[in-house]
C-alpha cells in the first residue's frame, strides 16, 4: 500500500476522542464493564427536545447536581436517608456517577429501559426508612420528600443550563423542561411535581418550611464541596463547587454555614465556561 492511500493522522480528531473517552470513563464504572447509554429513538423524550438538550451539558449538569444534593441535604428526611442507608461519606462520587447513569437512562435510553430504572429506584426507595433522631419516621417513598429531590434537581439543572450554557432559553422551553421531567418524577412518587418553572418556583418556597439546617447537614455539604475525585476530574472541581455554591440560594448558603462565592465567582465562570465549550466541541453538542 503506498504512503498516500494510509489514513493521515489528525491530531485534532484524536484529542476529541481521547477526551469523549475521559468524559465517558469519569460517568462510567469502565472496570465493572460499564458503556455508555446509547440514545434511543424510542426514548421518554424526542431528540432535541428541552431535556436532552439540558442534560447533555456535562458541566452545566455537573454544576446543578452538586447545588441540587446541597439543597436536598438541607431536608431531614432526605439527609437521614443518605447518612443511614448510603456509602456517601467513603464512595461519594460513585453515589454521583449512579445518579448521573440514571438521568441519562431515563433521558435518553430506550423507554423500557427508563421504566425498569425507576422501578428499581422505587424498589430500593421502600427498603429505606427509619428514625430521625428527634422520633420522626421517614421514608423514600414520602412523596413530599421527593417532590423536594425532584423540585431541587430540575431548577438547579436548569439554572446551571441557563447561567453557563444559554442565559436566552425562550421561557416557552424553560417551561417545556419542567412538563418533560415530571414524567419521570411521577414515575418516582413525588407529589407535588411541577409542570412549569412557576409552578417549580412556587412548590420550592412551599416546601421551604421543611428545611432544617444541621451539623450533619453541613458535614455533608464540606464533602459535596471539598470532596475531590481522581485524575483530571478532581483538578476542576474545585471551580464546578464554586459555581454550584454560586448557584445555590442566599439563605441555603447560611444554613449549610457556606462562604459566598467572593472572588472565586470569576475564575470559576471563566473555567466552566472554557471546559463546557470544549466538551460540547467533543460531543459535538449544538446550542
Amino acid at each position: 500500500m503506498a504512503n498516500s492511500d494510509l489514513p493521515r493522522f489528525d491530531p485534532v480528531e484524536y484529542a476529541r476522542l481521547k477526551l469523549i473517552e475521559g468524559v465517558r470513563g469519569v460517568f462510567n464504572d469502565v472496570p465493572g464493564g460499564e458503556a455508555p447509554v446509547p440514545p434511543s429513538d424510542m426514548a421518554f423524550f424526542a431528540k432535541d427536545s428541552p431535556i436532552r438538550m439540558v442534560h447533555a451539558d456535562v458541566v452545566s449538569m455537573m454544576v446543578g447536581g452538586m447545588a441540587a444534593l446541597l439543597l436536598q441535604m438541607l431536608h431531614p428526611h432526605a439527609l437521614r436517608g443518605v447518612l443511614d442507608f448510603s456509602d456517601f461519606r467513603a464512595d461519594m462520587h460513585g453515589r454521583l456517577r449512579r445518579t448521573a447513569r440514571f438521568i441519562a437512562v431515563t433521558t435518553y435510553g430506550h423507554s423500557d429501559d427508563a421504566e425498569a430504572a425507576i422501578e428499581r429506584v422505587n424498589r430500593i426507595h421502600t427498603k429505606i426508612n427509619g428514625t430521625l433522631p428527634d422520633g420522626t419516621p421517614y421514608s423514600a417513598t414520602d412523596p413530599r420528600v421527593l417532590a423536594w429531590v425532584h423540585v431541587t434537581e430540575a431548577m438547579m439543572f436548569l439554572e446551571a443550563w441557563l447561567v453557563h450554557v444559554q442565559p436566552d432559553m425562550p421561557m416557552h422551553e424553560q417551561d417545556e423542561y419542567f412538563r418533560q421531567f415530571a414524567l419521570i418524577a411521577k414515575g418516582l412518587g413525588a407529589d407535588p411535581v411541577p409542570e412549569t418553572k412557576a409552578e417549580a418556583m412556587s412548590i420550592f418556597r412551599e416546601l421551604r418550611s421543611d428545611l432544617r439546617a444541621s451539623p450533619e447537614a453541613r458535614e455533608v455539604a464540606a464533602l459535596i464541596i471539598n470532596g475531590r475525585a481522581k485524575g483530571a476530574a478532581g483538578a476542576v472541581q474545585p471551580f464546578f463547587a464554586n459555581a454550584a455554591t454560586a448557584l445555590i440560594p442566599p439563605f441555603a448558603r447560611t444554613m449549610l454555614d457556606l462562604d459566598p462565592p467572593g472572588l472565586g465567582a470569576f475564575p470559576a465562570r471563566l473555567v466552566t465556561g472554557a471546559l463546557g465549550g470544549t466538551l460540547r466541541w467533543a460531543f459535538r453538542q449544538r446550542v
